[in-house]
């Protein structure tokens, strides 16, 4: 976290479920800004919340209540919590008159900066920016995943002026180069149960990451860097030309100092890339048939 800041990373992207109710993302961040609490005005923290034990999305005004009140009593005012994500739409209570307008509370109290919102639809962000100022929209983005650019959510962000937080911007480290074969990948690993990495789609999909290493060969920067640098310029062609926020994951110092040099990729690079994802088709679902997504 601290190579992360050095670097310049200020956007920190967490969950009260990423981890275990005892330890978790405030955790870390409560850790953190006790040991520099002179990072703490400098840095923007996004939240995300909303799921049950029974991993169901509860947005019932008591639920936003207890997650909001539990994220500030763990932050223990080290860090104020500058973007509260609802993970998911709930289906227990109307999002648009308990959800959204308990959240909203929380803002004009001042004990939350914003509201986010996450794996939503086009029409989800336009009727959500009515009740409330939304700040950001966290959504999957990649060269492994471009379905916002074409299902018109990239175009309501860019029409409203919401910034997009593009999560798994390497495709949960596919387009690294790193995973040479599905047995690369651990056993308990999320990921050995997502479609796309599947031993009978993952070797139609390395066919995507092999052309793409040529190009990042050729400009001279590592395909993670590549993928990076795609995902910042994705939107440059949608009306309103939406900021865009990659959210690389890291576990080292290497690789966060890798994720954070920026790389502008030049016409000819995007229209070679352009061209492999016309040629390359990636082959399953982004998620498990279970955790069917909005939108």
């Amino acid at each position: 976290m601290k190579a992360a800041f050095d670097a310049g990373q200020y956007l920190w992207n967490g969950g009260d479920f990423y981890g275990t109710e005892e330890y978790n993302s405030l955790h870390l961040l409560a850790a953190y800004f006790d040991k520099y609490p002179e990072d703490a005005d400098k840095v923007v923290i996004s939240i995300k919340s909303g799921l049950t034990a029974q991993h169901t999305i509860d947005g019932s005004a008591a639920y936003v209540k207890n997650r909001v009140e539990n994220s500030l009593g763990l932050l223990d005012g080290k860090k104020k919590i500058d973007i509260f994500e609802w993970a998911r739409i709930p289906d227990n209570v109307d999002f648009w008159t308990e959800t959204l307008p308990t959240l909203q509370k929380y803002v004009d109290e001042g004990k939350i900066g914003s509201v986010g919102l996450s794996e939503v639809s086009a029409k989800t962000i336009r009727r959500a920016a009515q009740i409330t100022k939304i700040s950001s929209v966290e959504v999957e983005l990649s060269l492994w995943s471009t379905d916002i650019l074409t299902n018109g959510v990239a175009e309501a962000c860019g029409e409203l002026n919401i910034p997009i937080t593009a999560y798994s911007p390497m495709g949960r480290g596919m387009l690294t180069g790193q995973i040479k074969s599905a047995d690369d990948i651990p056993e308990g690993d999320f990921r050995k149960f997502v479609p796309r990495f599947l031993p009978e789609n993952f070797d139609l999909n390395i066919k995507l990451v092999h052309r793409l290493e040529e190009v990042a060969k050729s400009h001279g920067c590592t395909p993670g860097q590549l993928s990076l640098a795609w995902v910042r310029q994705a939107c440059k062609d949608i009306k309103g030309t939406p900021e865009v926020i990659p959210i690389p994951g890291a576990s080292s110092k290497e690789r966060i100092l890798e994720n954070a040099k920026v790389v502008k990729l030049d016409g000819q690079a995007l229209k070679d890339i352009e061209k492999i994802l016309s040629e390359v088709e990636v082959v399953g679902r982004r998620y498990p048939e279970h955790m069917a997504l909005e939108g």
